[in-house]
Formats: C-alpha cells, sequence, structure tokens
C-alpha cells in the first residue's frame, strides 16, 4: 500500500463527502432549493433560484468527482469557486472563526485549501483518473484548481453578485 495514494484517497473522500453533503442540503434539507434561492438572493447572488440551481449542482457534481477520482483537478476547482464566492458573499464580514455571530471563513478556506491539495497530490492510483489515463500530476493540478476555481469565483461575483448596501461587502 502506498501511502501517497491513500493520503489522496482519504483527501478526495473526506472532501468530496463533505461537499456532495452541502450540496444535498442545498437541495432537500431545511428550506430546500426555495430556501437556498431565497438566501442567496438575500446575500446578492441574484437571480437566487438560478444561483442555487448552481451551486447545488456544481457541490454535488463535484463531490460525485472528487470522490470517484474521476476530473480531479476541475472538481477540485469547482470547490475552490464554490468556496471562494460563500467566503465572500456570506462569510468575509464575520471574521475568520467559524463560531463567531454569522460563520466566519475559516470553514470555507480549508476546504478551498485542501481542494488545491488534493489536486497538487493528484487523484492517486485508486481513482477512475488513474484507471482512464488522464491522471494530472505536476504543476498542472494546482493551477487548474486554484486558478480557474479563483478566476470562476471572480467572474461570477462580477457579474451577478449585487449585494444591497450593508448585505455581504
Amino acid at each position: 500500500m502506498n501511502s501517497v495514494d491513500l493520503a489522496a484517497l482519504i483527501l478526495r473522500v473526506t472532501v468530496g463527502g463533505v461537499v456532495l453533503a452541502h450540496g444535498v442540503n442545498h437541495a432537500w434539507g431545511g428550506g430546500k432549493l426555495a430556501g437556498t434561492a431565497g438566501w442567496f438572493a438575500s446575500i446578492g447572488l441574484r437571480p437566487g433560484r438560478v444561483h442555487a440551481v448552481l451551486a447545488t449542482a456544481t457541490e454535488i457534481t463535484a463531490g460525485v468527482l472528487l470522490v470517484l477520482g474521476l476530473g480531479t483537478p476541475f472538481a477540485a476547482a469547482a470547490v475552490v469557486s464554490t468556496m471562494v464566492v460563500a467566503a465572500i458573499t456570506a462569510h468575509r464580514r464575520n471574521g475568520f472563526f467559524i463560531f463567531r455571530p454569522g460563520q466566519g471563513w475559516e470553514y470555507t478556506a480549508v476546504l478551498a485549501a485542501t481542494a488545491v491539495a488534493t489536486a497538487t497530490l493528484g487523484a492517486g492510483r485508486w481513482s477512475l483518473d488513474h484507471v482512464l489515463g488522464v491522471a494530472v500530476n505536476g504543476p498542472a493540478g494546482p493551477a487548474i484548481a486554484g486558478g480557474l476555481g479563483v478566476l470562476s469565483a471572480v467572474v461570477l461575483l462580477g457579474i451577478c453578485w449585487r449585494p444591497d448596501s450593508g448585505v455581504g461587502g
């Protein structure tokens, strides 16, 4: 058993499972998709319904892909993007610590960094990337995960984030 492959598997399944659960919760937990859409609109992501559907689909898809180890750097980029958007729109005004009122951005930072670390390490031998012969190694993994993730978040925020006075900004 190779410890690097084991570490890759643990990282992928952990981050993928957490993000998958988060996406499922957007759709079927608490206020369901309608509640998620209302909350997204309240923090300035407009139109709220579109962002709720896209964020939910992105988190579910990225989570499944990470667990399977398929398209790993691109799945990690999706995690980075959603966490950057969440950190900026919903958490940054609350400080760093998640236990602060309104929840700080520490959780989103850890998930984003762990996603980039996963892309840096690669999916490992126990992944569909390896089985299919499409594993990305070297600096391309973190460049895709970090670069594409942050770029996607910046574009989305630039086009769609319109916080009301005092909300999210």
